[in-house]
Formats: C-alpha cells, sequence, structure tokens
C-alpha cells in the first residue's frame, strides 16, 4: 500500500537544524494565516472605521471555531503520522493520512452549514450590539463559505510537515494571503464593497491555498496514498481525534474566552465612560495583534511536533527533551520581542488599524500594556500542552491546554471586575497567564524525570 521512500532524518539529523527546517516554514504558514483576519482588520478600520473593526472581532469567534476543527483532525492525524514513521510502519501512517484528509472535508462541510443556519444568534452570543450586527452578518456570512477549505487546507498542512515538507506547507498558507491583501484594497477602497470585500478577498486567498495543499496528496515523501488509504474506520477516527483533541480544546477555550470577554467588555463598558463600542473595538486590536505573536509560537509548536513524535516512537528520549528545550528558548526570544513592542509602542500599532477618538486610544492603549503584560511566558503553556500530544499522552496535553483558558481566565475575568470594575476584566490576562505558565513547566518537568528513569528505547504503548 505504502513505503517509505528515504531515510528519515528527523532520527539522526541535529536538532537544531531540524528545527530550524521544519519550525521556520511552519512559522511563516502560520504567520501568513494569522494575518488574514489582521489585514482585513487593516483595511476595514480605514476604510470602515472602528465599528467595522467591531464587526470583525464579533465574527473571530467563527474562525477560531473552524481552526479547532482542522487542529483536532490535522494535529491528531498528523501525530499518529509521525509516531507510525517513528515505529517504521508507513503503511499504517498512510491510512492515518488518508482517513484524516475525508474526516476534514465532513466536518468542513458540516460547520458551513450549521453556521450559515445560526448565523444572526451566534453573533449575538458572541457579543454583536445592534449598530455591529449588520456589518458582522455581511463579513461573516461571507468568510463562512471559505471554512471547509480552511479546515482542509490546515488540517493537511499538518500532514505535509509531518511527511517532510515544511517549505510546501509554507508555501500553502503564503499564497493564499497574498491573494487576500491584494484584493483587500482593491475591493475595499476601488469598488467600495466595504467589509463584503474584505470578505470575498479572504475567500478567494482561501481557494487558492486549498488547491495547493490538496495537490500534494499525490507526492507524499514517505508514504503513498492509495483508494483504500481514504476509507474512514470508527475506532481509527476516535484514535485521532483523541490525539487532537488537546489543541482543539485550546482553541475551544479560546473561543469561549474570546466570547466571556466580548460580553463583559461591552457590559462593564456601558457602565464606564468608553461606552459598549469602544471596548470591543479596542479588545479585536489587540487580541488579534497578540495572535501574531501566538502564531510564531504556534509555528515554533508546529515545527517541533513531528520532531518529538518521530523520535519518541523510536525511544529516542533524549533528542525529545533536546528538541522542546531548543523550542522554548525560541519562544522566549521570540515573546521577549512582543512583550517591548506591547509596552512601550502601542499607540502606534493601535493607530494601525485606524483612526478614533481620544477615548478609543486611551482605552486600546491601556488594554494592550495590561492585559499583555506577562506575554513573554505566555506561551510555554502552549508548547508544553503540544509537548504531551506529541508523544501520545493527549489527555494530559488536554488537560494543560485548558489551565489558561477555562481553569484560569475565564473565572478571573467574571470575578475580578466585580471589584475593579472593566480594569479587573484587563488584569485578568496577565494574572492568567503567569499561573499557567507555573503549572506548564511543573507537569514538563514531572515527564522529564519520567523519560530519565526509563531511559532510552522505551516501547512506547500510548500511539493507540
Amino acid at each position: 500500500m505504502s513505503k517509505e521512500i528515504f531515510e528519515n532524518p528527523l532520527g539522526s539529523d541535529k536538532i537544531s537544524k531540524l528545527l530550524r527546517s521544519y519550525a521556520i516554514p511552519s512559522i511563516a504558514a502560520t504567520l501568513v494565516g494569522s494575518l488574514y483576519n489582521i489585514v482585513d482588520q487593516v483595511f476595514i478600520g480605514q476604510g470602515v472605521g472602528y465599528v467595522g473593526n467591531a464587526a470583525t472581532n464579533v465574527s473571530y469567534p467563527l474562525s477560531t471555531i473552524c481552526l479547532a476543527i482542522s487542529l483536532l483532525i490535522g494535529i491528531g492525524s498528523a501525530s499518529r503520522f509521525s509516531l507510525y514513521l517513528g515505529q517504521k510502519t508507513p503503511e499504517r501512517a498512510a491510512r492515518i493520512a488518508g482517513s484524516g484528509v475525508c474526516l476534514m472535508a465532513g466536518a468542513g462541510l458540516l460547520y458551513l452549514v450549521l453556521g450559515e443556519l445560526f448565523l444572526t444568534p451566534l453573533l449575538k452570543v458572541f457579543g454583536a450590539t445592534q449598530e455591529v450586527l449588520p456589518y458582522a452578518q455581511q463579513y461573516a456570512g461571507i468568510t463562512l463559505l471559505g471554512m471547509p477549505l480552511l479546515i482542509l487546507t490546515n488540517g493537511i498542512s499538518n500532514l505535509i510537515r509531518a511527511d517532510g515538507s515544511p517549505k510546501y506547507s509554507m508555501i500553502c498558507m503564503v499564497s493564499g494571503a497574498i491573494v487576500n491583501t491584494i484584493l483587500d484594497p482593491l475591493f475595499i477602497f476601488q469598488f467600495h464593497w466595504g467589509v463584503a470585500g474584505a470578505a470575498w478577498a479572504t475567500v478567494l486567498g482561501q481557494v487558492l491555498s486549498f488547491l495547493l495543499a490538496l495537490r500534494y496528496l499525490w507526492q507524499f515523501r514517505t508514504v503513498r496514498l492509495t483508494r483504500p488509504c481514504f476509507a474512514i474506520s470508527i475506532p481509527d477516527t476516535l484514535k485521532t481525534l483523541y490525539m487532537g483533541i488537546s489543541s482543539c480544546i485550546n482553541q475551544v477555550a479560546i473561543t469561549v474566552v474570546q466570547i466571556v470577554l466580548n460580553n463583559s467588555l461591552t457590559h462593564y463598558g456601558a457602565l464606564s465612560s468608553f461606552g459598549e463600542e469602544i471596548p470591543l473595538a479596542a479588545c479585536g486590536i489587540v487580541m488579534k495583534t497578540n495572535a501574531i505573536l501566538l502564531s510564531i509560537i504556534v509555528g515554533i509548536s508546529q515545527g517541533m511536533q513531528p520532531i518529538i513524535g518521530y523520535n519518541y516512537g523510536a525511544g529516542k528520549t533524549k533528542r525529545v527533551k533536546s528538541a522542546y528545550l531548543l523550542a522554548l528558548k525560541w519562544n522566549f526570544a521570540v515573546s521577549a520581542v512582543g512583550f517591548l513592542l506591547f509596552q512601550f509602542f502601542p499607540r502606534p500599532i493601535i493607530s494601525l488599524f485606524g483612526n478614533g477618538n481620544s477615548l478609543y486610544f486611551e482605552f486600546a492603549v491601556l488594554f494592550m500594556r495590561t492585559f499583555l503584560f506577562m506575554v513573554i511566558v505566555n506561551g510555554v503553556q502552549l508548547l508544553s500542552s503540544n509537548f504531551f500530544t506529541a508523544i501520545g499522552k493527549a489527555l494530559r496535553g488536554l488537560l494543560l491546554s485548558l489551565t489558561r483558558q477555562v481553569f484560569f481566565l475565564i473565572p478571573l475575568i467574571l470575578l475580578l471586575p466585580l471589584w475593579l470594575g472593566i480594569f479587573g476584566v484587563l488584569l485578568a490576562g496577565p494574572i492568567a497567564d503567569f499561573i499557567a505558565f507555573l503549572v506548564s513547566l511543573f507537569c514538563v518537568r514531572q515527564e522529564f524525570r519520567k523519560m530519565s528513569s526509563q531511559g532510552e528505547s522505551q516501547t512506547v504503548s500510548q500511539i493507540e
């Protein structure tokens, strides 16, 4: 059915070389993916105003849910794919890849139908006010058309990286983003389509990315996909979903946080001098700016995943530890740059997304500096969660992924404003980040000790 075409360098090449070759293209791909929303936000802010920015903000949970689905299947499939390659069973890896693609297609179509049917009530739950709702309906109604393609593109990209072609994965995402960036100003300023123009530019970019990702199915390096590989079995599906549940739940938690955050900001904003729309618009800008930093960390994590998965499957635990620690160093370097930008240059960053009155800039600057104060350690929880997924311990990865968003951040968003008003909402971010950082370090340290006591070449039972 399938065969390994070349000796996989994941088990022998230098870790630093591997992480560069896998993480840098992955960073570019995820960074470009996050720029879809950023580019829309910038051009909408310039062409429509901060009400348009608020509309993209309340529509954003639809994108994070879409990403959660693609991670559930894509990370789950790629993790099992890497582990089976490490165990020298490419036939099983090929079956995982084929069935994963079918799962992505079915999930994407179902999401599109449900999203269009319940669009208006969903946007209201996401925090849309009466003034923002018409813009959000227009923008989200169009972007939903590209969601099935986005699920397939992101999911297949994970398999492409696991197959040893991270640069091709990057090309898929970059090509679509370039199209989106070119068409955004054309549709918004030349055709005067407003938020609808930004939405159509996004969808057309996603079409190109999908076609490039689909083309790779006939070009796998380590396996050969045949028609039987695309059969879906319930046991395999459940195992794949189990492996991807950690990354998925992390995104779902981000969505829930966004909803709670939007509604808390509009509620406490109405009780302050800022009103409802200003906190909502500022939140969208700050969160999507932070999403650029997080996308780099996600790229490091995704580049780390096949290295860790393959070597853990091969019983090379020293290489597993080295890959995680090197990824952690990269994370701190990137996060330090983000911290300096968010603390010392918030006004220029916010100005990129359009103009507003003095109250708007006052709140947006305060939001960025306060909510992102502990951003320097924010990525440790994400890297650690994906580390456990990569070694087949998805349940631990799931629990760790819930620490910041569900266990700490949401309760703090709900409780702190009772005493501190809208400032309590902002303060919840750095407190949750720091606690999650400490928990992540403890969990990984315990796992490293376990690996040291077991030694090299232990049988990996977690794959099944």
